[in-house]
Parts: structure tokens; C-alpha cells; sequence
């Protein structure tokens, strides 16, 4: 399980662009982290939103793909964000966990925190689907 959710994160190219690293993968659960750089940034000098809610989308992506048959792949079909604090930290750490894993709709919640997770910076409630291997 974990060597393909590896082999499948190594292929998306914005992770690669954030330096996110994949840093745990269990069933039904999976944590990104990414480190803090300028280039990350929004006008105010916090992590843009758009980080955030790239590597949570991912984990939560990847924590349905946990659940489901070997031959599927994951995509999202909607999610809702609710940012709670600004992301003014180090390093953002997000962690998607599985609400209910069906055939083909997976939902999930995923949460950010600060480099200390004492801070919940935003969270999201997501809906994955399952899509045929090509």
C-alpha cells in the first residue's frame, strides 16, 4: 500500500514544485508535510492558501486510495475549505483521514496545522472518487 501511494505521489509534479514530502501512510490515513519558502507565499508573508489546500487535497486523495482495489486510481470530485488561522509557521502538516469508503465515492476530512500541530490552521471536507487505471 504504502509503495503505491509513493510511487503515485512521485508523479504529481506540484508536489514536487512545493517540496512537499509524503510522511505517513496508513490505512485510511495519510500526513504531507511542506516546508516554508518565500516562493510559497501570499502578499502578507504567510503560506498562500493555495498550499494549503494542494497538499490536504492530496492527502485526503491519497488516504481514499488506501481504501480502494489495487487496480484504481483517485480523483477529486469536490471539496470544501474553512481556513481558520492564518498559515504563518515553518512548516504545514496535513493529514487526510477516511469517513466512509464506498465502491466509488470515498469521503474524507483533512486537516492543516502548524509545524507544532497545536495550531489548526484550516480544514477540509472532501469527496474522492474512484477512477479506472489507464
Amino acid at each position: 500500500m504504502h509503495k503505491k501511494i509513493q510511487e503515485s505521489f512521485d508523479r504529481q509534479g506540484l508536489m514536487r514544485t512545493l517540496n512537499a514530502k509524503l510522511t505517513k501512510v496508513e490505512k485510511g490515513m495519510v500526513e504531507i508535510t511542506c516546508g516554508f519558502s518565500e516562493t510559497l507565499t501570499q502578499q502578507h508573508g504567510f503560506f498562500h492558501a493555495g498550499v494549503a489546500t494542494s497538499i490536504v487535497d492530496s492527502a485526503c486523495g491519497y488516504a481514499a486510495l488506501t481504501m480502494m482495489p489495487e487496480n484504481v486510481e483517485v480523483l477529486t470530485v469536490e471539496f470544501k475549505m474553512n481556513f481558520m488561522k492564518p498559515a504563518k509557521t515553518d512548516k504545514l502538516i496535513a493529514v487526510g483521514k477516511v469517513l466512509q469508503s464506498g465502491k466509488t465515492l470515498t469521503v474524507c476530512e483533512g486537516f492543516v496545522y502548524d509545524s507544532k500541530e497545536e495550531k489548526l490552521i484550516c480544514k477540509m471536507t472532501a469527496t474522492m472518487i474512484a477512477a479506472e487505471k489507464k
